[in-house]
């Protein structure tokens, strides 16, 4: 499910209030090899186990917040270091 284009266009990064876009698919397929591996974990520490089909990754690319079925997951703590 993709992200109401509308609702891309307000979302920012909750930390540092930059504006944020969709994750390409080189950064999804490195993000899923991460969780295949069992080596990927968000910012609050915990691992993430399920594959990231969509995401929104902040301006200066440095941050990642998953999306979970069209719906933008915008905490802190969910989110990944890219």
């Amino acid at each position: 499910m993709t992200i109401n284009p509308e609702l891309l266009e307000i979302l920012v990064c909750p930390e540092s209030k930059q504006s944020v876009s969709l994750a390409t698919d080189e950064i999804l397929g490195r993000l899923r090899e991460e969780v295949d591996a069992g080596t990927l974990r968000n910012r609050g520490g915990d691992p993430v186990t399920t594959p990231i089909a969509e995401g929104l990754v902040r301006e200066d690319g440095k941050i990642l917040y998953p999306v979970d079925d069209g719906i933008p997951v915008m905490l802190i703590e969910e989110s990944i270091e890219l």
